[in-house]
């Protein structure tokens, strides 16, 4: 009686990318054209660069821009390290556990009295 197999992927955890950036700097990209393109509709609707309408540009040559960028700024660095850059900015600043709070007056804990 022969078992029936089925192919196993070996390649799991291999690195999802698009241009050599992953999926979260994808979405800041595109974000990045659309906040663009609002950016440039408040600035003037009748501004040209390079010939081509101002929230044109803003839109579709600045994210091309930022690509290459952030190829450039993410070389050499570990999976994720844009999502937690950012986060790192977000976070509240714990520098040391050891150290003393210079906010805190008395402690948290009463000790009982005997």
């Amino acid at each position: 009686m022969s078992l029936d197999l089925t192919p196993v992927h070996r390649n799991l955890y291999t690195k999802v990318t698009f241009l050599g950036l992953e999926f979260e700097d994808l979405i800041l990209v595109l974000s990045l054209a659309a906040l663009m393109n609002l950016l440039a509709h408040f600035v003037s609707d009748t501004a040209r660069v390079f010939g081509m309408p101002l929230n044109v540009f803003m839109e579709f040559v600045v994210p091309a821009l930022a690509v290459p960028f952030l190829i450039l700024f993410k070389y050499g660095r570990p999976r994720g390290y844009l999502t937690d850059l950012l986060r790192s900015f977000i976070a509240p600043r714990a520098w040391c556990a050891l150290e003393r709070d210079s906010e805190l007056t008395h402690s948290y804990v009463v000790e009982e009295e005997e």
